[in-house]
């Protein structure tokens, strides 16, 4: 191996490293806004808009308190990206969520758009990036969301399995 193969090497490793921890912080706000769902009785999602490292939109899960289907953590923060950012074309952002996009989010996403999803928890009962079905990878579309998954999974996953064990013993 050359040394110009070892510094390219050695740059993509740091380039990994550093956009790891971008990744983790803002998941880590997006955890937050999961934790205020739990607060509202609805189910821990969140999820952060970020562009030019900036937040640009956000939301978590409110379907029962606002008794609308479509209120998914993902879609709150696309709807209130687009309005923060004047376009609904998302070009430019980023979208953290705790969850695996369902097959609606997904839909959004590629509607939007989206260039890039981070994601935590895998979804096995509505996923829509490998678990049930794969929108997002799909190829027949005009765009496909690059995705990064496993993002803080552990922690996402916990406060899910934490929400609904309490649901089950009934507090």
């Amino acid at each position: 191996m050359t040394n110009q193969n070892i510094t390219n090497e050695q740059n993509a490793t740091q380039q990994n490293t550093t956009q790891q921890a971008i990744d983790e912080q803002w998941m880590a706000l997006a955890l937050q806004l999961a934790q205020k769902a739990v607060e509202l009785g609805e189910v821990p999602v969140g999820a952060v808009a970020v562009k030019d490292g900036q937040v640009v939109g956000q939301g978590y899960n409110l379907k029962e308190t606002s008794q609308d289907p479509t209120a998914h953590a993902e879609m709150i923060a696309l709807r209130n990206t687009a309005v923060n950012i004047d376009n609904w074309r998302l070009l430019g952002v980023t979208l953290y969520c705790t969850l695996e996009p369902c097959p609606m989010c997904a839909g959004a996403m590629i509607q939007a758009r989206l260039p890039r999803l981070v994601y935590g928890a895998k979804d096995t009962r509505f996923g829509a990036h490998g678990s049930i079905v794969n929108i997002l990878d799909e190829t027949r579309f005009n765009h496909r969301v690059t995705v990064t998954e496993g993002v803080l999974a552990d922690e996402a996953a916990d406060l899910l399995q934490q929400f609904f064990q309490k649901l089950r013993n009934g507090k």
